[in-house]
């Protein structure tokens, strides 16, 4: 089982990259989706940092009623990536499912202002990410699609690290936000749905749609990809080994929410800088995201995955056993970004040489979703676990989960280079 993808299948769309991206560089159609993850990113991630700290102090959710939104938020957008992809390959239209992807997510912004029960607010949760699950694939399909197969990581490092940049954004407008608001929460939630509706629009007007080329018509002859097509990918060892071990490795990946409550206990952070703290991680998630990517396609996409979970395992251990000095607020947010850009775009770039072109979105949903399904698990069972023994015994269980997980992964996807 490979990570590192090294061989080329039929299919796969090396020349097609070629012609459509410029060498070494970076496609067009990279940059533009960029820019409308990175405006979507400001208005998600204006949301996401105030959310915990919200639900948590302003409402009184208690870890586990906070546990399962946050399970909710990530588990429905897993459940519909499937749908997502395999609508996407079947239309031959990835902008279309994209499109109605942001437009969802957008219009559930505004919703927040009326959500104050943990039923409204799951609603209105998952509805939003209903739409990102409706996106991500399409999105991915379309960097993968107009990027040869040995730039796959450089491309998607570009795009995450653009992503990043509104996910840096993002925090820092709530910030902002809250200390210039009386009613802070309700400005955050206003601004972000405008921002989001900014999103939607670059999306429409700059996006390309279908290819205007002969080869659009050649695939409107072609009859339309059934279920049975997408399951049959399941058979590809390389893609079974793929969608296990992010599964595996996702039952233990502690989510971003929990990583900032406890890095705020342990440090004593006071709560108005409490939506800073995912600024750190985008920081070096920015940084580090587009060098990362292309040292992926150099080493093998393989060595940099599984250093990435070293990184989050270290910083775990940090949180358990590191004394409350004013180091440990960068070193944990360091280690949390630096595991984001050795895994975010590492990811989808390992299937650029698996998965047909025709099925690619089909292709990154499966292992989209296998991740994020487990990582839903390991919220609900995290927030379960902070409530009945505590956040430090959630943590150690957590660590020696990740590690024993790492050591399965590196077996499970053995490189193509015995020596590597």
């Amino acid at each position: 089982m490979y990570l590192t993808d090294r061989s080329q299948p039929v299919q796969a769309d090396t020349d097609q990259g070629r012609r459509r991206g410029p060498g070494h560089g970076v496609a067009p159609v990279v940059l533009v989706l960029g820019t409308v993850s990175l405006i979507t990113d400001i208005s998600s991630e204006m949301v996401t940092a105030v959310l915990p700290l919200y639900l948590v102090t302003t409402l009184g959710f208690s870890p586990l009623g906070f546990g399962t939104l946050d399970g909710v938020y990530n588990g429905v957008s897993a459940l519909v990536q499937l749908t997502g992809g395999h609508l996407a390959d079947r239309v031959r239209n990835h902008k279309l499912l994209a499109g109605l992807g942001y437009g969802l997510s957008a219009l559930c912004k505004p919703l927040l202002l009326f959500a104050g029960s943990i039923g409204t607010l799951g609603t209105v949760l998952a509805l939003e990410r209903t739409g990102k699950g409706l996106r991500t694939a399409p999105r991915d399909a379309m960097i993968s699609l107009s990027t040869p197969a040995a730039h796959q990581g450089r491309a998607f490092g570009v795009h995450r690290a653009m992503d990043t940049t509104g996910a840096m954004l993002g925090p820092l407008a709530a910030f902002l936000i809250l200390r210039a608001a009386a009613d802070g929460y309700d400005a955050v939630f206003g601004v972000s749905a405008c921002v989001a509706a900014l999103g939607v629009l670059v999306l429409v007007l700059f996006v390309p749609g279908r290819r205007r080329t002969g080869a659009a018509d050649e695939s409107d002859a072609k009859p339309p990809v059934r279920v049975r097509e997408a399951l049959a990918l399941l058979r590809i060892p390389r893609l079974r080994a793929l969608a296990g071990c992010a599964a595996l490795l996702g039952l233990t990946t502690v989510s971003d929410a929990f990583v900032y409550l406890l890095l705020q206990r342990r440090a004593g952070i006071g709560e108005e800088w409490f939506p800073l703290l995912p600024l750190g991680t985008a920081v070096v998630f920015l940084l580090l995201a587009v060098p990362l990517g292309s040292l992926a396609d150099r080493v093998g996409r393989r060595t940099v995955f599984l250093a990435g979970h070293a990184a989050l395992l270290t910083a775990y251990a940090l949180l358990l056993w590191a004394p409350a000095v004013p180091a440990l607020v960068p070193l944990v947010l360091a280690l949390h970004g630096t595991f984001y850009a050795a895994t975010d775009g590492v990811l989808p770039a390992a299937l650029a040489g698996i998965v047909p072109e025709q099925l690619r979105a089909s292709g990154l949903a499966i292992v989209g979703t296998s991740q994020a399904l487990a990582r839903f698990c390991c919220s609900l069972a995290f927030g379960a676990a902070w409530t009945v023994w505590g956040d430090g015994p959630a943590l150690a269980g957590a660590a020696v989960g990740l590690l024993c997980c790492a050591a399965v992964a590196s077996l499970v996807l053995r490189p193509a280079d015995p020596t590597r």
